[in-house]
């Protein structure tokens, strides 16, 4: 099993609804195959920065559900970044 961490920051006045937007993504994440499961956590102290926890079978497994996801969806969502999200892969 790995674990994928990603952080996102909000752009100015989208901290909530980038929220919402990540919350939106669990029923694609949680049915892709191989998804064990999806987590959104807002920082304690920051409410514009958001980690979203992942665990999947295998990189692959997490790689294919990000192909496979509708660009125009994620497109629109590019706005609601101050910058671009980072993410990284764990063992479990």
């Amino acid at each position: 099993m790995i674990v994928r961490i990603g952080e996102f920051q909000a752009a100015e006045g989208q901290g909530e609804v980038l929220h919402h937007f990540l919350i939106s993504l669990t029923e694609y994440i949680t049915d892709s195959k191989g998804c064990i499961s999806y987590e959104v956590l807002s920082k304690q102290d920051e409410p514009m920065q958001f980690a979203v926890i992942e665990r999947w079978v295998s990189i692959e497994a997490h790689r294919a559900s990000v192909e496979h996801f509708p660009k125009d969806k994620m497109l629109s969502a590019m706005s609601l970044f101050a910058v671009a999200p980072t993410g990284q892969y764990y063992q479990a």
